[in-house]
């Protein structure tokens, strides 16, 4: 996985939530039990980066020897000049839903009668129909939405778009999540036992989605751009395909909105959540 760890203090502008023509339930459940939440159109700020830097001089209780001097001031206004961004603005002009919950091992098997995941059985606390199903690539996603369709004609079934994904993962987010919330929403590192964890175990975030930062990477439709963060206009084609959110192996500098890896990823700790457009 083409990975890029980030120490940077990124504010995010906060989605305007427009009113939607259409009245759609705020909830909606599938025939084979897929769960998913409305999503109404808004406007965010993509990639908007203020690296502050500290005031000339050193006030921190720390040894001298460890103290900036001016020439480290200087040097970090520089930096802060060359890596900002101010980030471009997406509109989410459609409402669509997503899924409350990552697509599990039990769906899964309701859909394509088999089970890929390395974390099943025996290798997990549990039921493993309710952990998430991993060790999919793209395009076993993309086989899995094809039958879903065909299961449920009335509706269309889809991978998110990357500013779908993030639009919902943030829920009107305006900056980061702390690491003390990140803690409780994300199933990662600080969290984990070396395994997935049955989906809906961490808190939701506002607009009630589970595990969109953490338990597995998932997959969204847009190709990747082999650039840090994602750009104004997706590429139209590529060699990957992009992952959101982190793993229960990543750390909160990759269980973030903003950060975007590029597939195949481990295998083991990769999974997708679907879409449902509106009628």
């Amino acid at each position: 996985m083409k990975n890029y760890l980030v120490s940077l203090s990124l504010f995010l502008a906060s989605p305007i939530l427009l009113f939607s023509q259409q009245k759609e339930k705020e909830s909606y459940k599938n025939p084979i039990g897929m769960e998913f939440v409305l999503i109404q159109p808004g406007t965010m700020t993509v990639g908007r980066i203020e690296i502050e830097c500290p005031t000339f001089p050193d006030t921190r209780d720390v040894p001298e020897s460890e103290k900036w001097t001016e020439a480290d001031f200087k040097l970090c206004q520089e930096m802060a000049k060359r890596d900002s961004r101010e980030g471009f603005l997406v509109s989410i002009s459609k409402p669509y839903y997503i899924g409350k919950y990552e697509v599990t091992q039990g769906q899964w098997k309701k859909v394509m009668g088999t089970n890929p995941s390395h974390f099943q059985g025996d290798k997990v606390a549990g039921d493993s129909d309710l952990h998430p199903v991993e060790n999919v690539t793209w395009e076993d996603a993309k086989s899995f939405i094809q039958k879903l369709n065909e299961m449920d004609p009335a509706y269309t079934y889809r991978l998110p778009t990357e500013f779908e994904w993030e639009y919902a993962a943030r829920a009107g987010a305006e900056e980061l999540l702390s690491w003390s919330e990140t803690g409780k929403q994300a199933w990662i590192q600080k969290s984990d036992k070396g395994i997935t964890n049955a989906v809906g175990q961490m808190k939701p975030n506002p607009w009630g989605l589970h595990d969109m930062l953490g338990n597995v990477w998932e997959w969204v439709e847009d190709f990747y751009n082999e650039d840090i963060f994602a750009h104004p206009v997706p590429p139209v084609s590529g060699e990957v395909h992009v992952l959101k959110g982190g793993s229960f192996i990543s750390d909160v500098v990759n269980a973030t909105y903003f950060f975007h890896g590029g597939g195949p990823g481990n295998g083991y700790d990769v999974g997708f959540r679907v879409v449902r457009e509106v009628k």
